[in-house]
């Protein structure tokens, strides 16, 4: 797509939009370290039709840059991608002022903004393509370590569409981005102690597929969710807040909860928070003691 043009803060390497810069450098701007300018300009780019993919850390550009990415942006409803890497914790070296576990509250807060959280290399590639397609402002939000694939190259991402990854009728587990393989091998411990958990991939933060979390209030005893990011304005808040006005049902929300993140090896700091498998388990365990 010609009309694509992708803008760095100084950090193409570690976002590995050098990848892009080195096939198109005609369409790519190193930005330096100026976030708030980086918005500016971008929304200038798209006023003339092209395409600004913007690529920075969360953290800055749900912080540092959110007042451009607000005024210059999302109330024009202008057609911008922020494409952010190093979401949540998973950024262990750099310590709490680079890991962004506030961003999903902060981002799908903004009106005309779409949020979406991909779960692996798969689902990552065709919502890129689908943000591409969708006209309007975009969130997209990744991690920073290696993700296993769950998805293979038949998967059809839809803007708005959750996925039910496993079928079950005691709990539903509702995850994004790296939390979602964890789900995956909690489920398979909880089936052989006789519960059945119905895993869902929301995918997309915002809008959010209330048909899915709808059916899965009515259909399983309770719903755990659970996120590498605060437990307060995340995706426990989104499902939460819709079914307190159209199906109260008991949520348990795995996350950070209401604290910075700290500097250390991720796979450290994720036990630390209680963002394990064995943490999702013990949820669902709770949840079917009632």
């Amino acid at each position: 797509n010609s009309k694509v043009v992708v803008l760095d803060a100084d950090l193409a390497k570690a976002t590995q939009t050098d990848k892009f810069a080195d096939l198109h450098s005609e369409r790519f701007f190193d930005m330096g370290i100026a976030e708030q300018n980086m918005m500016g300009v971008a929304a200038g780019l798209a006023t003339t039709g092209l395409i600004p993919f913007v690529s920075t850390f969360a953290v800055f550009a749900s912080m540092r840059a959110v007042e451009q990415f607000r005024n210059m942006i999302a109330y024009p409803n202008l057609n911008v991608k922020v494409v952010v890497t190093h979401g949540g914790t998973e950024n262990g070296g750099d310590g709490a002022s680079h890991q962004s576990v506030e961003d999903i509250a902060i981002m799908r807060s903004i009106p005309n903004t779409t949020v979406i959280i991909p779960s692996d290399p798969i689902s990552t590639m065709k919502a890129i393509k689908a943000v591409a397609e969708h006209h309007g402002p975009s969130y997209v939000r990744l991690g920073r370590l290696p993700t296993p694939y769950i998805y293979d190259d038949d998967f059809q991402f839809t803007i708005g569409k959750a996925v039910e990854l496993t079928k079950g009728n005691d709990v539903t587990i509702i995850a994004v981005g790296n939390m979602v393989e964890r789900a995956l091998r909690a489920q398979k411990i909880l089936l052989e102690e006789n519960i059945e958990a119905r895993v869902i991939d929301l995918l997309t933060v915002k809008p959010l597929d209330i048909k899915m979390v709808l059916a899965a209030a009515k259909e399983t005893k309770g719903i755990i969710t659970v996120e590498d990011h605060s437990v307060i304005g995340g995706i426990g808040s989104a499902v939460s807040e819709y079914l307190s006005e159209v199906h109260p049902t008991k949520v348990l929300r795995i996350g950070l909860q209401d604290t910075f993140g700290d500097c250390g090896d991720p796979g450290v700091l994720q036990e630390h928070f209680g963002l394990t498998v064995a943490n999702i388990v013990e949820a669902a365990k709770r949840l079917m003691e009632g």
